[in-house]
């Protein structure tokens, strides 16, 4: 598995998790390997991480997602998940009310990230950017919001692509781990 870091101290939580669910992986800055040297390590997973700034600041993360789509799972965290939405035609804006440091109650639906989770949940935000509902395009679906329908998560309709606003690697997403065992359960790129 790749995790690509785009400059977040919350990378490391997500390799802490990661290393406690036993999954080998390489964590790689964004601007630190090109997609071509990714192609050679043949992953077969890719987590794009949090991040300070809007997805034209994340380095190859987008461009890694469009290159990597359909061929193995992404997940996308915060900025990553941004990313996605961006990749395939939604917007990303500034929220009418930046949330840093704030849990929030999560509504899902029913996909695979969030198998055998209580719905709703609780998990921790830390963003000023969220992803425009009114934008998205038909290809990816909403699979989790806040009570006041803030995107919370998106899942690809045919790729196994998928990202996440909130932050399942703080310790105040009590059940961001059973989310990141949900993603190393997929398999393949595609839902089919």
């Amino acid at each position: 598995m790749i995790l690509l870091d785009n400059y977040d101290s919350f990378t490391y939580n997500l390799v802490e998790y990661f290393r406690v669910l036993g999954v080998g992986f390489r964590v790689y800055r964004n601007d630190q390997i090109s997609l071509a040297e990714i192609e050679l390590l043949k992953p077969e997973r890719m987590v794009i991480s949090p991040g300070p700034g809007s997805p034209s600041e994340a380095g190859i993360s987008c461009a890694a997602i469009r290159t990597f789509a359909g061929r193995i799972p992404i997940l996308g965290v915060c900025l990553g998940h941004q990313c996605i939405a961006e990749v395939f035609g939604g917007r990303v804006v500034r929220s009418a009310e930046p949330v840093h440091g704030k849990t929030s109650v999560i509504h899902y639906d029913d996909t695979v990230l969030f198998s055998g989770l209580p719905n709703p949940f609780e998990a921790m935000r830390y963003h000023s950017l969220i992803v425009e509902r009114e934008s998205l395009p038909d290809t990816l679906r909403v699979s989790a919001s806040t009570d006041d329908g803030i995107i919370m998560g998106l899942q690809h309709r045919q790729y196994t692509v998928m990202g996440v606003q909130f932050h399942p690697e703080s310790i105040l997403t009590p059940c961001g781990m059973k989310m990141l065992a949900n993603f190393l359960a997929v398999r393949g790129g595609t839902w089919l």
